[in-house]
């Protein structure tokens, strides 16, 4: 069942409305229309909405716990490659969901516009993101769906869903920066498969994703400012109580310097092992 975006809305109940999608095209389609209305001004309220505790998904994939899914092949086979963009799909569908949270959850916050306006492009790249990957499947003669996917990615959302300040530290400054250090390597792979146009889609998303750390960091320093917090000691104690995993280097170090995100974050959690 195809939904549409209503421009009287306010962006926090178009946020709520992706959420609420369960199909995969609809929810990128929302997400579209709901960027184009708010830069357009067809959407003109930030508004308050009540978003769901867990969005709407399809049928597929089945989700299992992260300990069930089975290790994925390597890019060299085209299994392993179709099982690759797969999970990368799963994890840029999520993301969307994520952006579109952080816009409808913290209504209460009274953050300011240019807050709002981040997000919503944020949301607009994630969409356009799995609409890319789904293509690269497309090209496989897959689609998103055919392979189970692990259901970990919406823990982060639930553990951090009562603190704005906690979820821009575990989201975009954990788990969107853990892409800058993985993304580079994996289309290098792709392009020593001979895959170059799936190579070319993850560049695309390694820099979109510079600037979504960005964005995560900036506005977690200005809250902690506006709060009379220091933001890396702050950042320590929130990561240490709202993320169960550890930060795992090799680092990279010139993405994240990038996005402003200082070593002084993210070192002292590194894990040793």
């Amino acid at each position: 069942m195809s939904v549409d975006i209503d421009c009287q809305e306010c962006l926090a109940e178009a946020a709520v409305s992706v959420l609420n999608a369960p199909w995969p095209a609809d929810k990128t389609r929302l997400t579209h229309a709901m960027a184009a209305a708010w830069r357009d001004g067809e959407i003109a309220d930030i508004g308050v909405a009540a978003p769901p505790s867990r969005p709407a998904r399809p049928a597929a994939p089945e989700l299992r716990p992260p300990r069930d899914m089975k290790r994925r092949r390597k890019a060299g086979s085209r299994a392993g490659r179709i099982a690759l963009l797969h999970a990368l799909a799963h994890i840029e569908l999520n993301a969307i969901d994520l952006a579109c949270d952080i816009i409808a959850r913290f209504g209460a916050e009274n953050l300011p516009r240019d807050f709002h306006d981040d997000w919503v492009t944020v949301a607009d790249e994630e969409a356009r993101h799995f609409g890319l990957l789904s293509d690269r499947l497309a090209a496989y003669d897959a689609h998103y769906g055919d392979l189970p996917a692990h259901d970990g990615l919406w823990r982060a959302a639930e553990e951090t869903a009562g603190d704005i300040l906690a979820r821009l530290a575990v989201v975009p400054l954990v788990l969107e920066a853990r892409g800058l250090d993985v993304t580079p390597t994996i289309a290098e792979n792709l392009r020593r498969a001979g895959d170059t146009a799936s190579a070319a889609v993850l560049d695309i998303i390694y820099r979109d994703e510079i600037g979504h750390v960005e964005i995560g960091r900036r506005w977690f320093e200005r809250l902690c400012g506006e709060r009379g917090l220091e933001p890396v000691a702050t950042y320590h104690r929130l990561v240490r109580a709202h993320f169960s995993g550890t930060l795992k280097p090799p680092f990279n170090e010139a993405a994240r310097r990038l996005a402003g995100f200082d070593p002084r974050y993210y070192q002292p959690l590194a894990s040793t092992e």
